[in-house]
C-alpha cells in the first residue's frame, strides 16, 4: 500500500472565496451551458445545450415523471434502469422533442443489457440520443470493453459512462469512446460502499482530478453523488464538473412516485382542553429512499442480494417534498446566488 500525503477533499472541507463581480444581480446570471461531445458523431453535428444538473438513475428519482418535469425546466434526467424495454419505446417514440435533448436511456453491461438496447434503440430511432452506462466499480476491464462495443455499434449515441473517480481511467473510458465520464464512488447519501469495501475518493478532489483529465482529452465528466445543499452544487462546478448529478436532493417529491408515509411525533408542547392538559402531536409525511445497492433495491429488482454480496446501500425515509419545481428553483437561485461572488462567463 503507498499513502498520498498531498490533501484529498470533500464538499464540506472547503468553501468559495469570494472576489469582484461586474454582475448586478442574480437575474443576471445565465445557467444554461453548451458542450460539444468527444466521440459523439452526428449528422447534423448537434450537441448539449442547457442547465448542466442531472436528476440520478435511481428509483424515486429517475422516472418518467420527473424525466418531462426536469426536461420542461431545461434539466436533465438518466433514467432508471429497471423499466422494460416496451415501457421506454413508449417514452422516447412519443413526439416530444425535449425527451431526445435532455433524457439518457440507464444500462447495465450484460449481453441481455446490450440486446434490450438494440431494441429500444431500433424502434426508437434518432429519438434515443443519450445512453447511460452505469455500473457500481468502473474500474473492471470487461466495463471499457463495453464501452468500445458500445460506441463502435452506435457512434451516433452520447455515452455517458461510470463511475470512477481517479484521472486515469477517466482517460481510459474517454480512449474507449465515452463522452462524459460519471465521477464518484461512494459519496452519495444512500451508499456505503466506503464503510462496506473501504474504497473512495473525496469527492471535491475526484472531480478535480477527473475533470482535468477529461478536459485534457475535450471529453466531460459529471459529479456524481455528494451534494446535500446548493451551495455543494456550486463546488462541484468551480471543480471543473461539466455536469452535477443529484440523488438524495431530489428524492421525496411527487415525480419520483413512492408511497407517502405517515407519522406522528409529540412536539413537546401541551394544550389544555375539556378533557384537561394534552400533548400536541404533529403529522410529518415522508417518503422511502434508497441506494440501488442496497437489500431494497436488490429485492425488489433482483430477487435479494446473491449469496457473493453484501448490500451497499441503505435505505432512509426523506421529507415528502410535493412538487419538483420549488426545489429546483431553491437550487437554480442557489448557483445563481454563488456566481454573484465573482463567477467568469
Amino acid at each position: 500500500m503507498r499513502i498520498e500525503d498531498d490533501s484529498k477533499l470533500d464538499y464540506k472541507d472547503v468553501l468559495i472565496r469570494p472576489k469582484r463581480s461586474t454582475l448586478g444581480s442574480r437575474k443576471d446570471v445565465e445557467l444554461e451551458r453548451e458542450f460539444t461531445f468527444r466521440n459523439y458523431r452526428s449528422e447534423n453535428d448537434e450537441h448539449y445545450r442547457g442547465i448542466p444538473i442531472m436528476a440520478s438513475n435511481m428509483d424515486g428519482v429517475g422516472t418518467f415523471e420527473m424525466a418531462d418535469s426536469l426536461a420542461n425546466m431545461g434539466l436533465f434526467t438518466c433514467l432508471v434502469k429497471n423499466y422494460e424495454a416496451d415501457q421506454l419505446i413508449d417514452f422516447f417514440s412519443a413526439e416530444q422533442p425535449l425527451r431526445r435533448a435532455n433524457v439518457a436511456y440507464s444500462t447495465g453491461i450484460t449481453e441481455q443489457d446490450f440486446e434490450k438496447f438494440t431494441r429500444v434503440y431500433d424502434k426508437t430511432g434518432r429519438q434515443l440520443k443519450y445512453v447511460c452506462v452505469d455500473v457500481a466499480n468502473g474500474y473492471s476491464e470487461r466495463f471499457s470493453e463495453f464501452i468500445k462495443q458500445l460506441r463502435e455499434a452506435y457512434p451516433q449515441i452520447v455515452i455517458i459512462a461510470g463511475n470512477v473517480v481517479t484521472g486515469e481511467m477517466t482517460e481510459e473510458l474517454m480512449l474507449s469512446g465515452a463522452d462524459i465520464v460519471k465521477v464518484g464512488i461512494g459519496p452519495g447519501s444512500v451508499c456505503t460502499t466506503r464503510i462496506q469495501t473501504g474504497v473512495g475518493f473525496p469527492q471535491l478532489s475526484a472531480v478535480i482530478e477527473c475533470s482535468d483529465a477529461a478536459h485534457g482529452l475535450g471529453g466531460h465528466i459529471i459529479a456524481d453523488g455528494g451534494c446535500t445543499c446548493p451551495g455543494d452544487l456550486a463546488k462541484a462546478f468551480a471543480a471543473g464538473a461539466d455536469f452535477v448529478m443529484l440523488g438524495g436532493m431530489l428524492a421525496g417529491h411527487d415525480e419520483g412516485g413512492g408511497e407517502i408515509i405517515t407519522r406522528y411525533y409529540r412536539t413537546g408542547e401541551v394544550i389544555q382542553t375539556d378533557a384537561g392538559w394534552e400533548d400536541q402531536i404533529e403529522e410529518r409525511k415522508f417518503v422511502s429512499v434508497y441506494g440501488m445497492s442496497s437489500k431494497a433495491a436488490n429485492e425488489k429488482h433482483f430477487g435479494g442480494l446473491k449469496e457473493y454480496r453484501s448490500s451497499e446501500g441503505r435505505e432512509i425515509h426523506v421529507p415528502y417534498r410535493g412538487n419538483i419545481e420549488n426545489t429546483i428553483q431553491n437550487l437554480l437561485g442557489g448557483v445563481r446566488s454563488t456566481c454573484t461572488y465573482g463567477a467568469r462567463d
